[in-house]
């Protein structure tokens, strides 16, 4: 049977616009895992490794004009929206080139003999290696900054792993032009183009992450699919990590105070990130716990008036936008549920923005109201009223885990008074990312940043963005008693690479 044919297609009119690859068959996905695990050894001097990174980033940035063009056509994201997020992966590689340079990532502990010490200490030397093959599944909403250049490609490629990643079916044509880029830097510094291989379709997919030579995954999706994928990493013969971001509902919490204080900043602020992108970012507020009363009439009149003035907006395939109309139809049917501003179809391509409200002690015991607390991707937040404070514990109580969570409060409470550092406590176990007076979109790139969270956010404690992404792709050695004639030259006491390291209990830098 032919291999079918891999198109891209112009989510603006639903339209194909050319056929790019076809999808690959099970020896195909097998070729460019076995061509990507010969290539380990080209990764591992630091130096060339760095100087790939860097040199992928320049030749991204070379390629702009060209990449954001096909970018849009497949995406409908919009150039000016696309060139940040292009800007902001080249800054990410650039970013995990200094961390190779560094190498703190490497963790080198050594610990000479100790005879006095209860039981005896010999000969120890730790540090960490990569672990080989990495698959990646690349993400639809962020073409570029989560895909076949993103975050996970990035710091697996920083970690010293060879990548085979699964191209999204909403940008191919994109994902081919990357793939093509980043070889074409690795080659300019001997490294061979296997060190980046990409497949398409989704059987590729799933043969991909059942490969006994891949070591590990990074995934960015839906909680369907990602679930599926960790289950198959999961039951393999030789289980692997899966490194997945699935869904999340963001809460936000509003206080009283902060209502009474500044209620249409706020109602204007949740509009402005509930429908940044279409509503297509993974850590959009898509549930937020407002005061009932007047404070909360003049935060949903704000978002109202704000919400209303959005203009329509493409997301980035049909069958999303299907998803999202259905989802948003079957939670404006629930009972006491209001649509200030109904979000909906606009013509046959587009979508508006909208809310929901909807009281919330309807929330407070499971029933059919859980449906306003699962992600509906796309421009659209729940409002839930809640009259004390207890409603607002009881239904933080029920939420899954979540990437990002939110509380705005007074400036006294900032400043310490009321129940501000209470509200912060209840949150935290909610989410890897707890902002104070913010939205949260928009993941800053930097060494403290953390992109996770607990299960249905991700599947694992690590983040997907920052620094410590690289950690995923690594695992500790030690080696005891070794001649240090044998040892790597990591590990060897005269440091002739000028590491970072603990070295008899001391930090040395």
């Amino acid at each position: 049977m032919a291999a079918a044919p891999v198109w891209s297609v112009d989510p603006r009119t639903g339209k194909q616009r050319e056929q790019v690859a076809v999808e690959a068959t099970a020896q195909e996905v097998d070729a460019a895992v076995r061509a990507a695990h010969s290539v380990r050894g080209a990764l591992a001097d630091r130096t060339v490794r760095s100087a790939f990174l860097r040199a992928a980033a320049d030749q991204l940035e070379a390629a702009k004009e060209q990449l954001v063009e096909a970018a849009d056509a497949e995406t409908a994201l919009g150039p000016v929206r696309l060139t940040g997020e292009l800007a902001r992966t080249c800054y990410q590689l650039r970013a995990f080139a200094d961390i190779v340079d560094e190498g703190a990532f490497l963790d080198v502990v050594i610990n000479h003999p100790d005879d006095t010490a209860t039981p005896p200490i010999p000969d120890l030397r730790r540090y960490k290696i990569p672990l080989g093959v990495v698959a990646v599944y690349s993400a639809s909403n962020f073409p570029f900054a989560f895909s076949v250049a993103g975050g996970d490609t990035a710091s697996a490629l920083a970690a010293g792993c060879p990548v085979v990643v699964k191209a999204h079916p909403d940008h191919p044509a994109l994902s081919e032009l990357v793939a093509a880029t980043l070889r074409r830097a690795a080659v300019s510094h001997g490294i061979p183009k296997g060190v980046v291989g990409l497949v398409h379709g989704f059987e590729a997919g799933i043969e991909l992450i059942k490969h006994p030579l891949v070591a590990a995954a990074g995934f960015t999706g839906s909680v369907r699919g990602g679930r599926a994928l960790f289950d198959a990493a999961a039951a393999r013969p030789v289980p692997i990590p899966f490194h997945g971001e699935l869904g999340s509902l963001n809460p936000v919490v509003v206080t009283e105070a902060a209502a009474a204080e500044r209620a249409e900043a706020i109602g204007a602020g949740l509009a402005g990130s509930m429908t940044l992108g279409v509503g297509q970012f993974c850590v959009k507020p898509g549930f937020v716990l407002a005061p009932a009363g007047a404070s909360g009439d003049r935060l949903v009149k704000s978002l109202t008036d704000a919400v209303s003035d959005t203009e329509a907006g493409v997301l980035l395939d049909h069958r999303m936008r299907d998803n999202f109309l259905a989802g948003v139809a079957e939670r404006a049917e629930l009972p006491d549920v209001e649509s200030p501003v109904t979000a909906g179809a606009c013509g046959e391509h587009t979508v508006s923005a909208g809310f929901l409200t909807v009281p919330a002690e309807k929330l407070t015991d499971a029933g059919e109201y859980d449906l306003l607390l699962e992600e509906c991707f796309g421009p659209l937040t729940v409002v839930a009223l809640y009259e004390d404070e207890d409603e607002v514990k009881r239904v933080l109580d029920r939420l899954p885990g979540n990437l990002t969570a939110t509380v705005h409060l007074s400036t006294q409470e900032a400043a310490g008074e009321g129940r501000g550092a209470e509200i912060l406590a209840e949150l935290t176990p909610l989410a890897g990312r707890v902002l104070v007076n913010g939205w949260p979109t928009g993941v800053a790139v930097a060494p403290a940043q953390h992109h996770g969270g607990p299960y249905p956010a991700t599947t694992s404690t690590s983040t997907s963005v920052g620094g410590t992404a690289i950690e995923r792709w690594l695992r500790p050695v030690v080696y005891q008693g070794a001649p240090e004639a044998l040892l790597p030259p990591e590990l060897r006491d005269d440091n002739p690479l000028g590491l970072p390291r603990r070295f008899d209990g001391r930090l040395e830098r």
